[in-house]
């Protein structure tokens, strides 16, 4: 990683006089075991930038990229379709709200919820 780009993803302190002081940076922060009953995931019916195809959109997942990737392969085998999971993200194809709401409920995402109208 270039200095340039090191800075922008420190957190906490800017500037230390200190020359043995470690900066703490963005991805060295470890995701914290969130059990799936305290995540709130929203559910949206996404049409922007897919040329008017309709997506279920999943957001506010809150975990390792692994377990993200594990909830999006459930979802998309048991709607039958296809899809992707990347950057805290699950993308289902087709408008699946109503039964990815079911499968999330009794996957023990109780926070779950209907998102953006319609």
């Amino acid at each position: 990683m270039s200095k340039k780009n090191s800075k922008k993803n420190r957190t906490g302190v800017m500037y230390s006089s200190n020359p043995d002081f470690n900066y703490k940076y963005e991805a060295e922060e470890e995701e914290a075991d969130i059990p799936p009953g305290d995540q709130t995931l929203r559910i949206f019916l996404d049409r922007k930038k897919r040329k008017g195809k309709e997506v279920t959109l999943i957001t506010g997942f809150r975990g390792t990229p692994d377990e993200l990737k594990e909830l999006g392969s459930f979802l998309k085998s048991k709607c039958g379709v296809g899809g992707s999971a990347k950057d805290g993200e699950i993308i289902i194809q087709g408008n699946k709200r109503d039964k990815v709401l079911e499968l999330l409920l009794d996957k023990g995402y109780s926070k779950s919820k209907k998102a953006g109208g319609n």
